[in-house]
């Protein structure tokens, strides 16, 4: 698969040849599904937590006796059962992280890219630099290539001008080729790629 290479400004730079085995393949959402599932489920704190009735402060003491009240036989009021008591069943501390297994995620990843490719949503960009970091400087020449939603994958060590110039467009992502992930390209409409990223994807898939 062959793709036209651009610069930022939209002048053509070339021609670039997709490996197949990572950008032709046939998008399942089942996968895609479990993926974005798997990362949004991981990143969950899971710090709610309610007090149960042996959390709370308060007389052990028999609230009422147990005869003659003409009411029910109560105990303690640090039952769920009355106002100030602990909470029955409600959430605890604990991980929301699910498992899937490594094979699973890199072909998830693979579906992704494969997905943006088939849609025509993928653009190949020569690098991913800047002179200075003024947002709107950057923000035109991204208008250039009709980015207005996007996300923008460089090589191991992004451009410190280009990252800073684009972290106050709306709307617009930058990642390292080694953050690349699957809810992040599915998230934004465009995915741009560098000629580094393509190169690092390419030996990670290897």
């Amino acid at each position: 698969m062959d793709l036209q290479v651009t610069t930022i400004d939209g002048k053509a730079a070339g021609k670039v040849s997709l490996a197949e085995e990572i950008f032709g393949l046939e998008p399942r959402a089942d996968l895609l599904q479990r993926m974005v599932r798997y990362q949004l489920l991981g990143r969950m704190a899971g710090t709610h937590d309610v007090k149960n009735r042996s959390e709370i402060r308060g007389t052990t003491a028999k609230s009422i006796r147990q005869k003659g009240s003409g009411g029910a036989r109560h105990g303690s009021r640090k039952s769920n059962l009355f106002r100030g008591g602990g909470r029955a069943f409600g959430p605890t501390p604990r991980s929301h992280a699910i498992s899937l297994p490594k094979k699973v995620r890199a072909l998830a990843l693979r579906h992704a890219l494969s997905a943006k490719a088939k849609a025509g949503d993928l653009i190949i960009v020569e690098t991913a630099e800047a002179k200075d970091a003024k947002t709107s400087g950057l923000r035109a020449r991204l208008g250039k290539l009709g980015l207005g939603n996007a996300l923008i994958v460089g090589g191991a060590a992004l451009d410190a001008n280009f990252s800073l110039a684009a972290r106050n467009i709306p709307n617009i992502d930058v990642l390292p080729a080694q953050g690349i992930n699957v809810y992040d390209i599915l998230r934004r409409d465009k995915l741009v790629l560098t000629k580094d990223a393509l190169t690092a994807l390419e030996a990670r898939f290897q």
